[in-house]
């Protein structure tokens, strides 16, 4: 073989090395960013014998009673069931129901109704305890001198109307003649009108914020965005392709949630399933104020654009900027100023029954 064939052989080889080579690079281009594996501590391993200062002596288990009856109580501050929201004037038409005699837990139970709603409005009955002299959920095993049926007035599907009150009206109704008691019902067209103006308050001071991430150029795997969400305090939802950000107290709502294709999330292999866009959301009035949650919205989009390689932009694809974000923070204090004002505080039992 003479020295020219040689040199074009060799020339060839490196050509069609470079063309795998690029094909394999091109390709592990194309693929979804991977989770990387999570680095797992060592475990501190104890000091040989006669090795420090305190080598040899024996550590006497200990228990610090302060320490421990604060995490007591913390424990059963997380094991206490949440009380239900209670029926309230300011959001319910109210029926008081009055009664010639106590009536026990189990007779008011088996008189509820099987449904829970007049229409698309939530329905309720409590009971004046005889032991607290407190409104309640009736409860087996306690008994009760009075009760009080009532219906929302309004919620995000509008506000109450002649047929959902007449409803309200036949469920109280029954109820009270199952535990021998008469009700004393608000007039129609006052409660009608007052859930009018109720629901006009509501629409014109909703807000539900989100913000859509744009991967700029390689997309993602849904490991890998579960992996960037988790380390800014996200967990998985009950939903394929839905995390949130719990609360600081148990009970209440999530203060912002995460959402990606759910198709994406169930795929049999969703490693390579690639996503392109996730959207941060916000219900404002579902979170109290004390959680800053837009403040933090802000940090979460602004952090996984930093570190995903992706864009915050709004529902037209138009880019969201720092400076855009002060604005709607200060639109948002205003809001909560007049939720404040009315009795209705973002987060409050009866801001998130209204806005549900």
């Amino acid at each position: 073989m003479s020295t020219l064939q040689i040199s074009l052989a060799v020339v060839g080889g490196l050509v069609l090395a470079g063309v795998v080579a690029h094909s394999t690079w091109s390709s592990r281009r194309s693929l979804p960013k991977q989770a990387t594996p999570e680095a797992v501590p060592v475990a501190e391993v104890p000091a040989p014998l006669g090795a420090g200062d305190n080598a040899g002596e024996r550590q006497e288990p200990s228990f610090d009673v302060d320490s421990g009856l604060a995490s007591l109580a913390s424990l059963t501050s997380m094991t206490t069931p949440d009380r239900k929201p209670g029926l309230d004037i300011l959001i319910d038409a109210m029926a008081p129901v009055a009664v010639d005699s106590m009536v026990s837990g189990e007779a008011a139970l088996a008189a509820m109704p099987s449904t829970r709603r007049a229409g698309s409005k939530p329905f309720g009955v409590e009971g004046l305890s005889g032991i607290t002299g407190e409104w309640e959920f009736p409860t087996a095993g306690h008994r009760y001198s009075a009760f009080q049926c009532g219906v929302q007035l309004a919620n995000r599907t509008g506000a109450l109307n002649q047929i959902e009150y007449s409803e309200f009206v036949m469920k109280a109704q029954a109820f009270a003649d199952a535990v021998g008691g008469e009700p004393e019902f608000p007039e129609m067209l006052d409660e009608v009108a007052r859930a009018r103006e109720l629901d006009q308050f509501a629409s014109g001071h909703d807000a539900q914020l989100s913000f859509t991430l744009r991967a700029v150029n390689t997309a993602w795997s849904p490991g890998y965005v579960q992996q960037s969400a988790a380390r800014l305090g996200f967990v998985a939802g009950s939903i394929p392709g839905r995390m949130v950000l719990p609360a600081s107290q148990s009970g209440q709502a999530p203060i912002l949630g995460l959402a990606f294709d759910t198709q994406a999330a169930m795929a049999e292999d969703p490693e390579q399933t690639a996503l392109r866009e996730l959207t941060l959301s916000l219900d404002v009035p579902q979170v109290s104020r004390t959680e800053k949650p837009f403040a933090r919205m802000c940090e979460a989009a602004l952090s996984l654009a930093a570190n995903m390689d992706g864009v915050i932009i709004d529902d037209n694809g138009n880019l969201i900027r720092p400076e855009a974000m002060e604005v709607i923070h200060a639109d948002l204090e205003q809001l909560y100023d007049t939720l404040d004002s009315r009795d209705l505080s973002a987060g409050s039992v009866l801001g998130r029954r209204l806005f549900s």
